[in-house]
């Protein structure tokens, strides 16, 4: 490696921290006004605190009723997830090995919607979702989350499958599986990889969503979520900034841990997606 090449790695390196920095600080920010009491937070939110005010966090776990708000989110995230992963793996693979003007436009129209601003739909979601009774639901704002995430699902999922040979579906048939057989024996498991990669970009997506929420199930305490939590403490009149970032803290360290230890399987899983076939 010359002397120019060195260079232009180090160059590139001191400009990748920088920007992991950028993109750290207003992490850094909500940690930090976490542990501060009000006064300090009114009186400067980049300096550190004098005195570490960890009682912020224990008053926001039982003010929010924090187990019950996780489990809530749990609840939507796992159905979000579930529903994501079957209706779009098993899309794509039939629309994959369709070779059909039809199934190329039914292509289109599944990942369509990732051009669609929720913003421009959410008044008719909200209306529709009270008209089949899934508001104020957990369950129903999971399965709302099917919709919005499958195109990006099926768009991924479509690239991975082309990659695969038809040769594995036909010698599969000859042994006798068929159908629904053929997929979930031999094809699903092999997805592996870029289901770890929806999986990890849904998580962090849905755990940590707070307008679908704030439409569908703010209307009732024992189904709100922790990001909706964290707006409790903040009023027309007053807001308790410390508290607020206290419980957005707490909100989004679950999907940080599982970022964390799953985020090797985003690059790989999106670029297999996107190159194969």
């Amino acid at each position: 490696m010359n002397n120019r090449s060195k260079a232009g790695r180090i160059v590139l390196e001191i400009v990748m921290v920088l920007l992991s920095l950028l993109f750290l600080y207003p992490l850094f920010l909500a940690i930090n006004n976490s542990l501060k009491s009000f006064g300090e937070v009114m009186s400067d939110v980049v300096a550190l605190p004098k005195q570490l005010a960890f009682d912020n966090y224990s008053y926001v776990w039982s003010f929010i009723d924090y187990p019950r708000l996780f489990l809530n989110n749990a609840i939507i995230t796992v159905v979000g997830l579930a529903g994501i992963i079957l209706v779009s793996s098993i899309a794509a693979y039939k629309l994959s090995r369709t070779k059909s003007r039809v199934s190329g436009l039914i292509y289109i129209l599944c990942i369509m919607p990732m051009l669609i601003p929720f913003q421009s739909i959410m008044l008719t979601v909200l209306q529709l979702s009270k008209d089949i009774h899934l508001t104020n639901s957990t369950w129903g704002l999971g399965v709302l989350y099917w919709g919005f995430g499958a195109p990006l699902a099926v768009f991924i999922y479509h690239g991975f499958v082309k990659g695969i040979p038809k040769e594995i579906d036909e010698s599969a048939t000859i042994d006798g599986a068929s159908g629904f057989g053929l997929f979930f024996r031999v094809i699903f498991p092999l997805l592996k990889s870029v289901t770890a990669t929806i999986i990890i970009i849904d998580v962090m997506w849905i755990w940590n969503d707070f307008l679908l929420p704030l439409l569908m199930v703010n209307g009732s305490p024992s189904t709100k979520t922790l990001t909706l939590a964290a707006y409790t403490f903040v009023g027309q009149y007053t807001s308790d900034w410390q508290y607020a970032m206290t419980a957005m803290v707490m909100a989004v360290l679950p999907s940080i841990i599982v970022f964390v230890f799953l985020q090797k399987f985003i690059v790989k899983g999106v670029v297999a997606g996107a190159v194969k076939g």
